[in-house]
């Protein structure tokens, strides 16, 4: 059986998630109903009493009858009341036969999705091709003791965090109002800074609403040097994984790196909580470069990041391209080419 939900199919969307033997807050109902990157669907197989949902985002592609499906910012993919990776193999070709039709049927040319890094995914769209390697995700493990943690950090690490304690910086959990324009303060100087695209901007209500929900536990903490808020994160806890989402640092606190001692700090929080892992992420577009060095600096696990990037109509696929003048061969990093620029 098959079943589109949009967000009005709300406590469908929430059930298939909430049942599911592995999943995180980027594929929860809430966290898709903050989306503007498109319309958010729910694509469901089921088979007997195994179900495997598809959280995506619906685009039309601009001069065409066609579409294509993107994924929320972070990571999502597919998930299932199995573990992906134990699935039975019959169920997951039918699965794959399904998605195919829904595919050509809805008129969709392509499917880009970044593949969670701590679930086995691939092994179910390997079927389809088109898995993308794209790097590394820097990781805690928090079933370590918090001294073989820091063992595992660079000299240059720990003695910010040693400095940040000396100088009695001090970590505050203000998910409310008053944190939130704190937050985006901080943060917005912050992309700005670093040259973010839009893509990264976010506005007020987005950061209010992305805390204010029952699927999952989010928190907004502020790094305080005096009465001054100086960093500032907002992280999600979901089935033992800590993620933190976005974070930023005022500039001219930049030299004492208080995100160094918001990490550690984190880590403490997540074991009082009982979680397993806090992934810190990887670089900017997972690339290995200085912000995926600045990471590494914690710990020596990494988990490898995928996207997927499948072409399910071809011949659309290359029409589109030669209509924008890209050639099919270029080695620019971006998928669909089509929009790229």
């Amino acid at each position: 059986m098959i079943k589109m939900l949009t967000l009005l199919n709300k406590e469908e969307w929430i059930s298939y998630v909430g049942n599911s033997a592995e999943y995180d807050f980027y594929h929860t109902w809430h966290y898709h109903s903050l989306e503007t990157a498109g319309d958010p669907v729910l694509f469901v197989y089921e088979e007997a009493d195994t179900y495997i949902g598809f959280p995506l985002l619906q685009r039309r592609i601009p001069g065409s009858d066609y579409s294509d499906l993107t994924c929320v910012y972070g990571f999502s993919g597919p998930f299932s009341n199995q573990k992906i990776d134990e699935i039975d193999e019959t169920l997951m070709e039918n699965f794959k036969t399904a998605f195919s039709k829904f595919l050509v049927n809805e008129k969709y040319v392509s499917v880009f999705v970044r593949l969670h890094p701590f679930y086995k995914q691939q092994k179910l769209l390997d079927k389809f091709g088109g898995v993308h390697e794209n790097g590394k995700t820097v990781v805690f493990d928090l079933s370590l003791s918090l001294e073989e943690q820091r063992k595992k950090y660079r000299q240059s690490t720990m003695d910010a965090i040693k400095h940040a304690w000396k100088r009695g910086f001090r970590v505050e959990d203000e998910t409310n109002a008053a944190g939130v324009s704190t937050f985006v303060e901080i943060y917005t100087e912050n992309m700005k800074r670093v040259g973010a695209s839009n893509y990264y901007l976010f506005n007020e209500k987005y950061f209010s609403e992305i805390l204010n929900t029952s699927e999952y536990e989010a928190r907004l903490l502020t790094v305080y040097y005096k009465e001054i808020p100086i960093a500032s994160t907002i992280i999600a806890f979901t089935n033992g994984i800590i993620q933190a989402h976005l974070v930023g640092t005022r500039a001219e606190y930049l030299h004492h790196s208080p995100t160094k001692f918001l990490a550690d700090s984190i880590t403490q929080i997540g074991r009082e909580k009982g979680m397993k892992y806090y992934n810190l992420g990887g670089g900017l577009g997972f690339k290995n470069d200085k912000l995926f060095d600045w990471k590494c600096a914690f710990s020596d696990l990494h988990f490898d990041f995928q996207t997927w990037r499948y072409i399910a109509n071809p011949e659309v696929y290359k029409k589109l391209l030669q209509d924008k003048g890209i050639e099919e061969t270029t080695e620019v990093d971006f998928f669909p080419l089509y929009r790229y620029a």
